[in-house]
């Protein structure tokens, strides 16, 4: 791999980086040195990491990386790397805060399951990434740390629940980062900040540790990236089996490295030419997805409202698809969407509600929480366990039915959200396109389809759009487990297009009037 280190080491991938450190060709302390800079100049505005730790502390850790270089021990791809991990998932003696005042001095003592891959790697946790209260809504602001606010425009909201993250990585303060889905947390900010957020299916990264991990199949952790190389790549460290978590997958990363390393693996080698940003044609290269078949969602026919812009937006990322043989044609909306909204908020209610047990038995603590959350409880309290198990027992019939649609289709695809990132100062959308929102999640709908599935889904940057010109994304999802299906697409696409590295947030912008 060829490195341009004319470049400032914070705008190389990650998977450069890695190259250059291994090659020692660049030190782990100038690549920390060189991450923590970019953060002082830009974290104040945007709000995306927050918990730092201490500047000395950690150029003493990638000191300490060097010099196991020198004796010849590498840790992993990630060995030196700086990495800010998502404020839901616990980081050993590193506050974890889940963006909420009542746990505003918790720290953990054992790390998530995903996060001891991450150290294993030979990454440097340098704190976290901002988060809203309890992850709950798709708008990253709390009362402990405050709003995130997007890089391509500071008065926007970068998205959530992986926002911080979304925005860090959009702002080149990290290489790559993680974060959770469960309704859109890792597609939706991904689509504000013009990165790749991908949901792998459900099982493939061990969820852990929690007191419950039988019912909580909504959630998920995955990778973040701006190029789909160093996506697959953290997939790779991410994903694999770990007996203490129940519902853990069979299998390892090795497929996802080797995916990362081939650049579009089986489907063919990388695409030669990129996307045009105006046409969403392909100006050079093969046609790397020749036969894949895409079913175009749009907006379910009608049933979810969609903010002027957006479906044009990722109309034109279909046509990059198109291009390099993808068959795209709209499909008729293979379930009742009513339905799959009835089941969604009965069964989120319900495991949001138990998983804030803690503070949902403790009037005081219940009512120092943001209203999405008790909204959430209230919801959960009034449900019994029969409609727990109609919910299932629908959330059954929508794989059924899924898994015949996949029969003519092999991904199928959608916008990302529903609107182009809002006013920072927006708790939530109160309506689209003069439709009213009836709850405050309710204009995210269009991401609770391969949710429920627990399939693999990702966001791939679509273009910029509306009219402030700002980002969107699309939507792509496989059959559950067919995670290097949507995964080899993704890089295809990438290829083409590349937009993370064409339309960079400007380095200066404009504070907001206020900043939260």
């Amino acid at each position: 791999m060829t490195v341009d280190m004319g470049l400032d080491l914070p705008d190389l991938s990650a998977a450069e980086l890695s190259a250059a450190i291994r090659a020692r060709r660049v030190s782990c302390r100038e690549v920390m040195a060189a991450h923590l800079d970019r953060i002082d100049r830009r974290n104040p505005a945007i709000n995306a990491i927050v918990s730092l730790r201490d500047r000395d502390d950690l150029l003493a850790e990638a000191d300490a990386r060097d010099a196991e270089l020198v004796h010849g021990h590498w840790r992993g791809w990630m060995h030196g790397l700086p990495h800010a991990v998502k404020d839901m998932a616990a980081t050993a003696g590193l506050r974890t805060t889940l963006g909420s005042p009542l746990l505003s001095d918790f720290v953990p003592r054992q790390d998530a399951y995903f996060v001891e891959r991450l150290r294993a790697a030979g990454a440097i946790l340098i704190g976290k990434t901002n988060v809203p209260e309890f992850g709950l809504g798709s708008q990253s602001y709390n009362p402990v740390f405050g709003v995130t606010r997007n890089p391509y425009d500071l008065s926007r909201t970068a998205g959530g629940s992986s926002g911080g993250a979304a925005a860090a990585l959009a702002a080149r303060l990290l290489p790559v980062a993680d974060g959770s889905d469960m309704m859109g947390s890792l597609r939706n900010p991904a689509a504000f900040c013009n990165v790749y957020g991908f949901r792998p299916s459900v099982g493939r990264v061990p969820a852990g540790p929690t007191p419950e991990p039988y019912l909580q199949q909504l959630s998920t952790d995955g990778p973040m990236a701006r190029d789909a190389v160093d996506l697959a790549l953290l997939a790779s460290t991410m994903i694999g089996f770990d007996a203490r978590a129940p519902m853990s997958l069979p299998g390892d990363g090795e497929s996802y490295a080797r995916l990362a390393s081939s650049g579009t693996g089986p489907l063919g080698p990388p695409v030669g030419g990129r996307g045009d940003a105006s046409s969403g044609t392909v100006l050079a290269g093969s046609r790397p997805l020749a036969g894949l078949r895409i079913g175009w969602l749009a907006d379910w026919g009608g049933h979810l409202a969609m903010a002027p812009g957006v479906l044009q937006t990722c109309e034109g990322a279909l046509r990059v698809l198109a291009s390099l043989g993808a068959v795209v044609e709209p499909i008729a909306p293979p379930f009742a969407p009513d339905r799959l909204w009835d089941c969604w908020i009965g069964l989120r209610a319900t495991l949001v509600g138990g998983r804030l047990a803690e503070f949902r038995d403790d009037p005081v603590k219940r009512a120092r929480l943001k209203p999405d959350a008790q909204w959430e409880i209230a919801q959960g309290e009034r449900a019994t366990a029969l409609d727990f198990y109609r919910h299932s027992a629908t959330r059954a019939a929508w794989h059924a039915a899924a898994l015949a649609a996949f029969e003519r289709v092999d991904l199928m695809a959608a916008p990302a959200a529903q609107v182009f990132p809002f006013d920072a100062g927006q708790a939530w959308p109160r309506e689209i396109a003069g439709r009213s929102m009836d709850t405050y999640h309710r204009w995210m709908e269009v991401v609770i389809a391969a949710s429920l599935l627990g399939a693999p889904a990702v966001s791939v940057p679509a273009g910029f759009g509306g009219p402030h010109d700002l980002p969107m994304g699309l939507q792509l999802w496989g059959p559950p487990r067919e995670d290097l299906r949507v995964l080899r697409a993704t890089l295809a696409y990438d290829s083409a297009t590349r937009w993370p590295a064409l339309r960079r947030p400007p380095e200066s912008l404009a504070a907001p009037a206020q900043v939260t």
